[in-house]
């Protein structure tokens, strides 16, 4: 089906079309997800999707869609550099849109909500392609899409305080893993700082759990003291911009979690030994 097909649904405010069946029309906007033009991914497959979604559409067929997104998940990973990226990416962008359907009408099965965050988990820990803005195709942004399912998976009234614990090691175990020679400098720690802020705003976990957790990422993102003939701050540049973009969202989102002003300090505390020759006094 051309473009201007789905342009005119666009133009009629994503009115689902009464001319095909639903399975035909879905299927082809699944294949569009991985389009290479911006377009056709970001501009009419995603949006025609999204807004089905949150208007009921899929609400008896919700189960069947977030697998089919699943799939879509595993189109060529393991690949870098290559196109199946968007496939990926947008898939699990759809994905989040089903999860903050059913965590809003409680549609599906606490199983199904636990097997899809175990292949979300899986596929975020495993991307390889951490491309953010790709020149003349637009934006991949796969760990950003992916941090966005986390957090819409923090939001399931089926996970508790194990399962939150979890999802924060995986955002974690992201930052801690991402290669030195391919940082994450479109936005992605801000995408997964808010992630994490939707998973700490469920107030299933205390202080005993969250500071070790900082103090993992702390760590990590100190580049002082380390020699050798490698770059420090590479290695270090995610966990350290995760820091500093948690600490403002603490600090100034709404809606804060119930152990904020602990949490705060433990932040603070690992941001001041991670940049602790930039808060000296003294003459250059």
């Amino acid at each position: 089906m051309s473009i201007g097909y789905w342009n005119q649904v666009q133009a009629a405010d994503f009115e689902v079309p009464a001319d095909r069946p639903l399975d035909d029309l879905t299927a082809e906007l699944t294949t569009m997800l991985g389009s290479t033009r911006p377009e056709v991914r970001d501009g009419t497959a995603y949006p025609a999707l999204a807004t089905w979604i949150d208007r009921g559409v899929y609400d008896d067929l919700l189960s069947g869609l977030g697998d089919g997104m699943i799939t879509g998940l595993s189109v060529g990973m393991g690949e870098r550099g290559t196109d199946t990226v968007f496939r990926r990416s947008f898939s699990a962008l759809i994905l989040a849109e089903c999860l903050e359907r059913d965590n809003e009408q409680h549609l599906l099965p606490g199983a199904k909500i636990m097997d899809w965050g175990d292949r979300i988990a899986v596929w975020f820990l495993g991307e390889r392609d951490s491309r953010g803005f790709v020149p003349d195709k637009g934006w991949a942004h796969a760990i950003a899409h992916g941090a966005d399912t986390i957090g819409a998976l923090g939001g399931s009234p089926h996970l508790a305080g194990a399962e939150h614990a979890v999802l924060l090691d995986v955002l974690a175990e992201r930052l801690l893993e991402q290669p030195a020679d391919e940082p994450l400098v479109a936005g992605e720690p801000d995408r997964i700082a808010h992630a994490a802020m939707r998973i700490l705003r469920r107030n299933t976990l205390g202080i005993d759990v969250l500071e070790p957790w900082v103090h993992r990422i702390g760590g990590a993102s100190n580049a002082f003291g380390k020699g050798g003939m490698s770059d420090p701050f590479a290695p270090t540049a995610a966990p350290q911009a995760f820091l500093r973009a948690l600490f403002v969202q603490l600090s100034l989102a709404p809606q804060a979690p119930t152990v904020r002003p602990d949490l705060l300090l433990v932040v603070i505390e690992a941001l001041r030994m991670s940049n602790a020759p930039y808060l000296q006094v003294g003459n250059d």
